[in-house]
């Protein structure tokens, strides 16, 4: 039986297209009814190389009217596509092994709801410039399948994802939060309080167009303040991740105003190590449990 599938791609003022172009040459050699979707945000400078996509066969490239935000412009994918299994990658990633859709589709049971492939990172030290994201994310991010399944929700990231047509339809991103971060997070932990499983596989991408050091800790300071919202609203429960459990912990223990008050100190002297060539990663989680304490005590 001919299998089917949906790639998804959201993307915004990015070169989709060398994307695009890898996973069409690998779909095109299998026994595969498919489509590759690519929705761009209504990027303020068209991407022009982006148009070219639509003389593949079986993809398509479209600029929506207006911004939509990364949680429905997802769904918005989800919603027109054709198959009843949906690939959802992000823009910033490169296909790495030539059997990257199959490995997928080999994976795929009656039971799958989801199914994550997992992230690389470059191996080679980046400028210094962007040592942070580059740290961060070969630390905490390139998991192996064994790191990934101790946690398998929490370890969940939405940039390499298939799901189940019929699962996304009763689970979808949230459209009513800010267009801020943690949106990944807030679909990751839904899905495991309903009860739908995710698998984890050996099929990653590679994360590509490292940030500055400056513009990842000004992404990550609003991912915090993202997530202490969502715990403020009871869409994530401070016990569900590791900064606003700490936090909580030390609020309860009374020792919150001892560590805002270090961290008011030395949060220039923090902040210069972050942006430095050598950046700690313990460092910079004092630095966000420093942030997010502050946002607690700040609204007691």
């Amino acid at each position: 039986m001919t299998k089917t599938l949906s790639i998804l791609i959201p993307t915004y003022n990015y070169n989709v297209l060398p994307l695009v172009t890898s996973l069409h040459q690998q779909a095109e050699k299998l026994d595969l009814e498919y489509e590759i979707r690519v929705y761009d945000d209504h990027s303020p400078q068209a991407v022009a190389f982006n148009e070219e996509i639509n003389e593949l066969s079986n993809c398509s490239f479209t600029i929506l009217d207006k911004n939509i935000g990364r949680s429905a412009i997802r769904n918005k994918l989800a919603t027109d596509a054709r198959y009843s299994m949906l690939l959802f990658l992000d823009a910033d990633t490169a296909v790495i092994r030539e059997n990257f859709i199959e490995t997928y589709l080999n994976s795929v049971s009656d039971n799958t709801q989801i199914i994550y492939g997992g992230i690389e990172y470059q191996k080679d030290p980046p400028p210094a410039a962007e040592i942070l994201r580059w740290k961060y994310g070969n630390d905490r991010e390139a998991l192996t399948v064994t790191e990934r399944n101790r946690d398998p929700h929490l370890r969940f990231l939405t940039l390499n994802f298939l799901i189940a047509k019929g699962v996304f339809d009763r689970h979808r991103f949230n459209e009513e939060i800010p267009n801020l971060r943690h949106e990944d997070t807030l679909f990751a932990l839904d899905s495991k309080k309903k009860g739908i499983h995710v698998s984890h596989i050996d099929n990653p991408v590679v994360h590509l167009g490292l940030e500055s050091s400056e513009v990842f800790l000004q992404k990550s300071m609003e991912s915090v303040q993202a997530l202490y919202q969502f715990v403020s609203e009871g869409l994530i429960n401070a016990e569900e991740t590791a900064l606003s459990k700490k936090a909580e912990s030390l609020q309860k223990k009374g020792l919150a105003t001892a560590f805002l008050s270090f961290y008011n100190a030395f949060s220039k002297k923090m902040k210069k190590n972050l942006l430095s060539k050598n950046p700690s990663l313990f460092v910079f989680d004092l630095y966000r449990l420093g942030y997010y304490l502050k946002l607690l005590k700040g609204n007691d």
